[in-house]
């Protein structure tokens, strides 16, 4: 399982650091004034329309219905399973653009009342529409990569987004080069985004030509297909819990100058180690614990959901220190540059600190769903997410009312919390989480090697002079990371949770397809 859950924060991993780039470069063209605001809050919109579906969102439904299929009543009736999944999904969301176009004034008013009786909400509304292509394009690229997951085939999955960045850097290299004011800037950003859909797609159909696993194409609602509907639109809500509670966010700070586009900035560093841990694990545990449940074998249950749990918070937890303990020089060397000030960078960074208290309740919420998706249950996850969403709207207001966009993302932070809880006890009531005895030994050493390593770099942090050079920004920063990467790691040598040989060994044995073989040789036997 390491070496699937590797592969995709690989692809993961590029996705993201491309994305850092372009939001620097978002930064620097558009600034934080009204017309980023504007094009940040557009840009959400269709993002987590797209995230509704992607990231590991779609898997929660598709993959273990055709798993089934492909088990029960063959190959055959699985590719005509997924062939009407494609053709209804894809015609769906080229609806759902259309409406959307056409009530676009309407939606952005609601995403983003503060814009009401301004300039900014027409601004808005018209870069919202350009990205709609996107949107559209969105629908067929997600069910061809869940199909992908379901084969274990995850690179396709982990580096298929490389492209949308790769896209949009290009036009922004040229946009500053040809210098143009802002709001030109914008409009030709959010076509781009447009185009970048159909590139993807178009790559992936010369990629998967001649495979028959999604055919004969066909749109259709028949029992089978509104069964799947019914248990996919929940699994689709739950999966994009992270954005829904930052567009939650958004509403709320859309009163405040400039504080959409603190808190999208934020967001975006939350999302490497999000992305990395928790979309990587929900893509990879959703077919395997499928297969294992099948199998009835509980040991195997138990391992993966215990190993997914190891994985969660010996990773999360270290992010979430070091982005806290690092937040205001990472957003100073990643954003501070042409129209962002430093007054933007002190605010942004108050904004992490309160996002990534969070950043553990998300990824424990992307390891404890697929335990629900692999038993298609997907309401439970999706009432825990509209509960949180709640949660963070009331706490938002009134924190965001004494502390800004400081309290606003504390709100958020409150919200991912309440959702990690809320499937805790659901799971817990419902068939009980399977945690190994190798599981309880580890994660009091890991937490305890977590606040050592984090406890070392603050005390690094405050020590160290702040240079005001670029260069020399970047190789402090990359200094203090890798200090803290290898202190954590090691930690972890030292209190006996695991060794280099024993990862190296995990990647090179690890066999995506069959988990069984992953295990120690007792619990195989």
């Amino acid at each position: 399982m390491i070496r699937s859950i590797l592969t995709v924060s690989l692809g993961t991993l590029a996705s993201r650091l491309l994305g850092f780039a372009r939001d620097s470069m978002i930064a620097a063209l558009l600034g934080t004034g009204a017309v980023a605001d504007a094009f940040l809050v557009a840009f959400q919109l269709v993002n987590v329309a797209r995230r509704l579906l992607s990231e590991g969102a779609l898997n929660a439904a598709l993959v273990p219905t055709w798993l089934r299929l492909r088990d029960t009543e063959g190959a055959l009736a699985a590719s005509g399973f997924a062939g009407r999944v494609l053709g209804t999904i894809s015609a769906a969301m080229i609806a759902v653009a259309a409406l959307l176009g056409l009530a676009m004034p309407f939606v952005i008013t609601v995403l983003a009342p503060g814009f009401a009786g301004h300039e900014t909400l027409q601004i808005a509304v018209d870069d919202a529409r350009l990205m709609l292509p996107y949107l559209a394009f969105a629908g067929p690229v997600t069910v061809m990569l869940a199909l992908a997951s379901a084969q274990s085939r995850f690179a396709l999955t982990a580096f298929s987004p490389v492209l949308f960045n790769i896209a949009l850097i290009a036009v922004m290299i040229a946009l500053i080069l040809m210098p143009r004011d802002a709001g030109f800037a914008a409009l030709v950003l959010a076509a781009t985004i447009g185009l970048a859909g159909l590139l993807q797609l178009l790559i992936l159909i010369a990629r998967r030509r001649g495979d028959a696993v999604a055919a004969p194409l066909r749109v259709s609602l028949d029992p089978e297909m509104r069964r799947f509907l019914g248990r996919a639109l929940p699994g689709m809500a739950a999966s994009a819990a992270p954005q829904l509670l930052i567009v939650a966010g958004a509403v709320i700070a859309s009163a405040s100058p400039s504080a959409v586009s603190w808190l999208y900035f934020a967001n975006r560093l939350i999302e490497l180690p999000l992305g990395m841990v928790g979309v990587a694990m929900g893509t990879v545990l959703i077919p395997e614990l499928t297969r294992s449940l099948r199998g009835g074998d509980k040991d195997v249950i138990a391992h993966a959901e215990s190993r997914a749990l190891e994985l969660a918070i010996g990773l999360a937890l270290p992010a979430t220190l070091g982005l806290i303990a690092l937040s205001e020089p990472i957003v100073r060397l990643l954003f501070e540059h042409g129209a962002f000030t430093a007054g933007d960078t002190a605010a942004t960074a108050q904004a992490l600190v309160f996002l990534a208290l969070g950043l553990p309740a998300q990824v424990l919420v992307k390891a404890l769903s697929p335990a629900f998706f692999a038993r298609e249950d997907t309401l439970a996850p999706l009432w825990a997410t509209l509960k949180a969403v709640v949660v963070a709207i009331v706490c938002a207001i009134l924190l965001g009312h004494f502390f800004g966009a400081a309290g606003i993302a504390a709100g958020i932070a409150l919200g991912a919390w309440s959702n990690a809880l809320s499937l805790i006890r659901q799971g817990a009531a419902s068939f009980g989480f399977s945690v190994d005895q190798a599981a309880r030994r580890r994660l009091p050493r890991i937490v305890a090697a977590a606040l050592i390593m984090g406890g070392a770099l603050w005390l690094a942090t405050s020590v160290a002079a702040a240079p005001t050079h670029g260069i020399a920004q970047a190789v402090i920063l990359l200094l203090l990371i890798a200090g803290g990467i290898a202190a954590y790691a090691l930690f972890l040598t030292l209190f006996a949770v695991t060794s280099w040989r024993e990862a190296v060994n995990a990647i090179r044995q690890g066999r995506p397809r069959d988990l069984h073989t992953d295990l120690p040789t007792d619990l195989r036997a």
